[in-house]
């Protein structure tokens, strides 16, 4: 059977500063989701990288002393740490400085001169330097000491130079015409309607090169100027995948979905699809925007001061905890508010003690009372029968929630499981049939127990993937399981092992 092909991306990291919780989420919305479609038999490529030319790249280089390439070096370095730090299953990791991307954006470069879509002229305008963009009159602000604000409240400057713009206000009704009949191509929904409102109030010419700095890819045929950041960078998910005549561009374009935050929504929403359809690319099926993580309200933010290292969260709550917290808290278009006290709390009510004391308890008492051997299934009532079979109905149900990216609905799903298995343990009191030496239901009772928590397991791997591999090991079985196995049981007659703790309670420090 030919697998269904599957391509996810997250955005390029920028390399002015170091990762932070932001940059952690992004990758870890996309991982789950890659994850999942190859627990569900897709061929998944996954894609992530870093963005390293630009103004601000440049700037930030001699602020610190140092060479442009080494300093992209070296922040580029601690993302792809990153990658391994948060467990991440990308294929590829892409950096904007590497031959194979500088190929392809000066061969896209010349299909857009060939076909008319450029044109040379001057630009003269107000410039964001920590959005490497020109800001419409509309987005700019005026702070106290008259300096002009743009929309991420850095200050403006003006700019005038030669310019290369692409005939971005030609697309105005293409990409109208393209929203209309496709309503999934961005989400959420409020997300759509703010793309589609923006293209509605018409489309500048935009301006696509610089001469004012040097750190960028060079122009083909003018190296006076360097090729704009967000055409270089936006082409990484095409030059990610090699040549245009190779199977895997063939297998994986148009890609599934771009995962994005909502603050670079535009780039990919509207100047990214405009840039494909004037290229001859075919566009993605989808551009999903998540929320911020904000601290005290605030977006994180260097200047801020409230950036917070998600290698500090890793070592000290453990990867797994930092991914189920993420996931969980909010739903994955909602901004939602950071810190180590709600994060403690997650770890403790739901990890520890509804999911890990499940699964301690039932096989504590599987040693207790048949040596660690796997019981065979009794008679059994409607009670047992609807909660062995509860997993195989969650899946069926998060199977859009997970499309959607609705992952703490689909968690919701799957704690409803456990928390009906956990009320089944005190309902049935195995304690008490053991006294009763009633071992028959008891054999039953366990062995109930233990298939839904396998089933758990399986349904839990996305979202948990080391814990879940914990507990599958745990069981003696394979440490990763397709979800079309959710209907099979473990098979009585084998014998497990001593449990040792999943999740370890945080204790608060003094």
């Amino acid at each position: 059977m030919q697998l269904k092909n599957f391509y996810i991306t997250t955005p390029i990291y920028y390399v002015n500063d170091i990762p932070h919780l932001g940059h952690a989420y992004t990758s870890i919305v996309s991982d789950t989701l890659a994850r999942y479609k190859r627990l569900n038999s897709y061929n998944v490529f996954f894609s992530t990288g870093t963005d390293e030319h630009g103004q601000k790249v440049e700037e930030s280089a001699m602020n610190k002393g140092q060479e442009t390439k080494t300093f992209t070096d070296t922040v580029s370095q601690r993302f792809k740490m990153l990658t391994n730090k948060l467990n991440l299953t990308n294929n590829d990791f892409i950096r904007t400085t590497e031959e194979r991307h500088k190929k392809k954006v000066s061969l896209v470069w010349e299909k857009l001169i060939n076909k008319d879509e450029i044109y040379l002229g001057d630009y003269e305008g107000w410039y964001s330097i920590r959005d490497e963009s020109f800001i419409s009159h509309s987005d700019i602000a005026t702070d106290k000491d008259n300096n002009k604000i743009g929309p991420s409240k850095d200050i403006l400057k003006k700019v005038k130079e030669p310019s290369y713009f692409f005939r971005l206000s030609k697309w105005q009704k293409p990409l109208l015409e393209f929203y209309k009949n496709n309503k999934e191509f961005v989400k959420p929904n409020t997300r759509y309607n703010e793309v589609k409102s923006f293209v509605e109030q018409g489309l500048e010419d935009l301006s696509i090169s610089r001469t004012s700095f040097n750190w960028g890819i060079k122009v083909p045929g003018n190296s006076k100027h360097v090729v704009y950041v967000w055409l270089d960078a936006l082409f990484n998910y095409i030059s990610v995948l090699g040549e245009e005549n190779s199977d895997k561009y063939k297998n994986f374009w148009p890609a599934d979905v771009h995962v994005v935050g909502k603050d670079i929504l535009r780039f990919h929403a509207i100047y990214w699809p405009a840039f494909l359809l004037a290229a001859g690319y075919k566009i993605p099926k989808s551009i999903f925007a998540h929320g911020w993580w904000t601290i005290n309200g605030e977006k994180m933010s260097k200047s801020l001061g409230n950036v917070i290292d998600p290698n500090y969260l890793v070592d000290k709550y453990g990867c797994d905890q930092i991914r189920y917290f993420l996931l969980r808290e909010i739903p994955c278009g909602k901004d939602g508010n950071f810190s180590e006290e709600l994060l403690i709390k997650r770890i403790n009510s739901d990890l520890a003690n509804d999911y890990g004391n499940l699964v301690q308890r039932v096989l504590s008492m599987l040693q207790k009372y048949f040596n660690g051997k796997v019981p065979v299934l009794g008679s059994f009532n409607e009670d047992d029968s609807k909660l062995l079979l509860l997993p195989e109905l969650s899946c069926k149900n998060i199977k859009p929630l997970m499309d959607d990216l609705d992952f703490n609905l689909a968690l919701d799903e799957i704690w409803d499981i456990i928390r009906k298995a956990n009320a089944y343990v005190d309902f049935n009191e195995p304690w008490a049939l053991n006294k009763r030496n009633n071992m028959e239901r008891l054999g039953t009772v366990l062995y109930i127990l233990l298939n839904v928590i396998f089933k758990i397991a399986i349904l839990t791997q996305p979202f948990l993937p080391l814990a879940s591999q914990k507990i599958l090991k745990l069981l003696k079985q394979n440490t990763e399981i397709k979800y079309s196995s959710i209907g099979s049981n473990l098979q009585s007659g084998i014998t497990l092992d001593k449990p040792s703790a999943v999740f370890p309670r945080i204790l608060k420090e003094s």
